[in-house]
């Protein structure tokens, strides 16, 4: 009976709907657009696609990253704080539990996501997961935590893997290939694009003439979070010998963060080291137009997405700890990942800078992965991993 009344409900104009679940402990502004998009794409694939999410944790707060969607399933969390880290309990919407998919975030702290990985056992329903593979900043990558994550790795139908790194990562475990949908992780550049198509010659000029930088003279800009894993004395040692060698150059801090005494302090004794602060839209984009390259030996995330857009090589180093949108930056073709120390690291940008036909070519190299990471992109590649998934039989 109550499978005849799940058929019914599935139904469109006498065509069978699939219905998908997504769930999420909390809704990040910079997705609204992709869910949106994925649930219009799901229904062109005759697919019902929902969205569950709960709230920020206490200490998530202070990032004002929330967003909203009137569609969505808003939950309330259960949260414990334990130490350092939140425990979550993810209420799940009875009236989603006659859901085909449930797509789940690869976290060991959401602990609602368990009893819907033993339910798999004796289910009808598949379960995915959408994630990294593994903790890429762990600070114990042997520990429990992530042997743990490792364990639960395997016992999923289908898996959202952000970049090709997780995909290597997953294959590495065993995992079958063809239950693997790559995302490439994304977001909406389409702003960021508009800006920098708005930003007038006056505008940089008056930018170089903030900055004392004469003209043609180099600049390197670092944009984003001041905090340890962006190697910021790191960066300054790098910029010091840098500006050694080349008297002109200029780096440009945009951001602010915990470790924002770490460039004040660095200020007080070179003129030619200038922080902005956060800078947003168009100011943000002059900043990037008006630089040679992003210095940025630090953490990697999604903001080489940034410098696709503009066409601002990003050089980094092979050392840190990066997040998986690191595979997107192809050493010597659309940025440069520098492996040593901060001798070696200057040595590569002054060497970049000096050689203009190599970075004009990395530029343009740049400017063409660009229009490969795309927020589109990764609604096709996801609602297609989704339409696959439920039309195979679990996996055994």
């Amino acid at each position: 009976m109550r499978h005849q009344s799940r058929s019914r409900r599935h139904k469109i104009q006498g065509k069978q709907v699939k219905k998908v679940v997504i769930c999420q402990h909390r809704l990040m502004h910079y997705r609204t657009g992709l869910f949106n998009q994925l649930r219009h794409a799901c229904s062109e694939r005759q697919i019902e696609l929902q969205l569950v999410h709960g709230q920020a944790t206490r200490r998530e707060q202070v990032k004002r990253d929330e967003g909203t969607l009137s569609w969505a399933h808003s939950v309330v969390n259960k949260v414990w704080e334990v130490g350092a880290r939140d425990w979550i309990w993810q209420p799940f919407p009875a009236a989603l539990k006659d859901a085909d998919l449930v797509v789940v975030m690869q976290e060991n702290r959401i602990l609602s996501n368990y009893p819907l990985l033993l339910a798999r056992l004796w289910s009808g329903r598949r379960i995915g997961y959408w994630g990294h593979g593994v903790n890429f900043q762990s600070d114990a990558p042997a520990g429990w935590r992530e042997r743990w994550k490792r364990f639960l790795l395997n016992r999923v139908d289908w898996w959202f893997a952000y970049t090709a790194m997780t995909v290597d990562i997953l294959k590495q475990s065993g995992y079958p290939a063809d239950r693997i949908t790559q995302l490439d992780n994304a977001i909406d550049n389409h702003a960021f694009e508009r800006d920098l198509a708005s930003v007038s010659d006056e505008q940089l000029a008056a930018l170089r003439i903030e900055i004392d930088a004469p003209g043609g003279a180099p600049i390197g800009l670092f944009c984003g979070s001041l905090y340890p894993d962006k190697r910021l004395d790191y960066m300054i040692e790098a910029a010091d010998r840098i500006h050694a060698e080349l008297p002109a150059f200029r780096l440009v801090v945009v951001g602010d963060g915990p470790s924002a005494a770490t460039i004040r302090q660095a200020m007080e004794s070179r003129p030619w080291l200038k922080w902005q602060g956060v800078r947003k839209g168009v100011e943000k984009a002059a900043w990037f137009k008006l630089a040679d390259v992003v210095i940025n030996p630090g953490l990697v995330g999604l903001h080489i997405l940034d410098s696709f857009c503009s066409g601002t090589p990003m050089v980094t180093t092979a050392e840190s700890r990066h997040s998986p949108e690191i595979a997107y930056l192809k050493d010597g073709v659309n940025g440069l990942v520098v492996r040593g120390g901060a001798d070696r690291y200057a040595d590569a940008v002054v060497a970049l800078f000096k050689d203009r036909a190599r970075l004009e070519a990395i530029k343009q190299a740049a400017l063409t992965d660009a229009r490969h990471y795309t927020l589109e992109h990764m609604v096709e590649q996801f609602a297609d991993g989704i339409a696959r998934c439920v039309d195979l039989p679990k996996k055994a």
